[in-house]
């Protein structure tokens, strides 16, 4: 009831391109096949243990022992296959998948489901694997090897720094890294790659699908013994007759293999730089954003939002996950430590010396830095970026959120009239030699080009080209920050009983005194550096 879509005739008109509805499962459907599983699981499992193996098959064997026998091979495993098959092929590539991934998982593992538990070893580590279902392991092998194959596609696809993404991956990887089970798998893929020219007498046989028509109680079939002939059968009555088997542990798929490892130290390197983040925005946040007034970072790879979704819980979790899932996986596919070392520094993944991450992968033209393919999946990654800030004409800057916007603008036609007004006076004032004139060039003067530090050459010959002479800047005024520091003073001194014009000559002098002791100090710096 719950496949009677993937029979193979109705899965088949499904795919055509002139279908005119297609079936997609809800997660319900697929919890509910699960719990299906499981229950079919237990029923084959309860067979005794002389009644499991073919050679001890009776006539004498009752039809609900030879039920248990067939169920899952002759009525559930084509229609299963293909559900699972449709599955890996349609879901979409979020997190609801892993409903997909734990029935399938279920389906792999008959032996969580026997009646005899094996009991876990005491140092810890995943149970080995029993022989005994190795001819279990063999007649699914599709089961294990082309949906094996299936989700790494998907993995390949979705973004690993979501720990429910990461956790999804750790799952599979654990399971099929389980002792003895991946040697199970190879066993079954040979049996199906021996050829057939070795064995004369099975030249001649025809790979039949198992019928799904007659009664439980008529006859059974008679029991194929030729483990190499079942694999065959298995694979040939899912996949048809001229089917291109990719072996699951041939090069191809290990070449995924290395993919999917490269994404893994990728998306561990993003979470440490996402907890980087975290842990910088929390230290340098300021008093009023804990009230909510937080300015946002443009600049930043992941929005504020996102670096709280990805707290330092998850971050921890999603490292762990990875972490474990690459280890399985260098189990399974005896992936050495040099390999890993390999993709580490192919993915220019290494920090220097004082733990900062480097400039984005790039290299030098004649208009300055090129990112390369890699810097640019750093980029966008957030693995790495340029330090970013504005170097033109700090009186043409955007205006800011915390700006008023018509202030900015009239306090810049005002600045602009002065300055044209007494260009002249301000030029002679900067160029005297004594205390005056330092204190007019640290108010008048912009910092020189040669302090800042430009990423382009091009930028160099531009910020030559535009040298400017002393001029005054009323922008601070117009920020919302000076104009609530200046109310907030006359406020306390009408506590004192200061009026506001006293209060502001106050201000003046406070200001010139400070200005007085910053034009010394970078005098004497100055002074220093010669």
């Amino acid at each position: 009831m719950w496949l009677h879509h993937y029979s193979l005739e109705m899965y088949q008109k499904m795919q055509s391109p002139h279908a005119k509805e297609s079936f997609t499962p809800t997660e319900e459907h697929v919890l509910v096949v699960r719990l299906l599983i499981k229950h079919l699981h237990a029923f084959s499992n309860s067979l005794k243990p002389e009644q499991v193996s073919p050679s001890t098959h009776s006539h004498a064997t009752s039809p609900l022992e030879e039920f248990k026998r067939a169920a899952i091979p002759r009525f559930v495993q084509q229609k299963l296959y293909l559900f699972l098959q449709h599955c890996f092929g349609h879901w979409p590539l979020d997190a609801s998948f892993r409903a997909v991934l734990e029935m399938w998982l279920s389906y792999l593992q008959p032996w969580r489901y026997a009646p005899e538990k094996q009991a876990q070893s005491s140092d810890g580590q995943a149970r080995c694997v029993s022989e005994r279902w190795a001819p279990f392991v063999q007649e699914n092998l599709l089961m294990y090897t082309k949906l094996f194959v299936g989700f790494l596609s998907r993995a390949l696809r979705t973004d690993l720094v979501s720990p429910k993404n990461a956790l999804m991956v750790f799952r599979v990887a654990k399971v099929f890294a389980q002792p003895n089970l991946a040697e199970m798998i190879q066993k079954g893929e040979q049996l199906f790659l021996e050829p057939e020219l070795v064995i004369p007498h099975r030249q001649h046989r025809l790979f039949t699908p198992p019928t799904f028509t007659g009664s439980f109680l008529s006859s059974w079939p008679p029991t194929v013994t030729d483990t190499s002939f079942k694999v065959k059968s298995h694979v040939y009555s899912l996949e048809g007759q001229d089917c291109k088997y990719t072996p699951m542990f041939g090069p191809e798929v290990r070449t995924l293999v290395l993919r999917l490892a490269q994404l893994i130290t990728q998306a561990k390197q993003t979470a440490k730089s996402i907890s980087d983040q975290c842990g910088e925005s929390t230290a340098g946040r300021p008093f009023l954003s804990w009230l909510g007034f937080c300015l946002s970072d443009t600049n930043s790879s992941y929005s504020a939002n996102d670096l709280d979704d990805m707290g330092q819980d998850s971050v921890r979790k999603t490292d762990e996950y990875l972490e474990k899932a690459l280890e399985y996986l260098c189990q399974m596919f005896r992936l050495s430590e040099a390999q890993l070392a390999q993709l580490t520094l192919a993915l220019g993944t290494t920090q220097d010396e004082n733990g900062k991450k480097q400039l984005p992968d790039c290299i030098v033209g004649e208009d300055g830095l090129i990112l390369t393919p890699l810097g640019r999946y750093q980029i966008i990654n957030g693995l790495r970026k340029f330090d970013i800030e504005y170097q033109g004409d700090s009186e043409l800057q955007p205006i800011r959120s915390y700006e008023i916007a018509s202030l900015v603008r009239l306090l810049f036609r005002l600045s602009s009239a002065i300055n044209h007004r007494f260009a002249g006076q301000m030029a002679a004032l900067c160029s005297r030699a004594d205390f005056l004139g330092s204190l007019c060039r640290y108010h008048l003067m912009e910092p020189g080009v040669s302090n800042r530090h430009l990423l382009s050459p091009v930028g160099q010959g531009r910020a030559a080209s535009r040298a400017r002479g002393p001029r005054l800047s009323l922008r601070f005024l117009g920020s919302y920050r000076t104009l609530l520091s200046l109310l907030l003073a006359f406020f306390v001194a009408s506590l004192f009983c200061v009026g506001p014009l006293p209060c502001a000559l106050l201000l003046v002098l406070g200001y010139f005194l400070y200005a007085a002791a910053m034009t010394l100090l970078t005098e004497q710096g100055k002074l220093h550096q010669l």
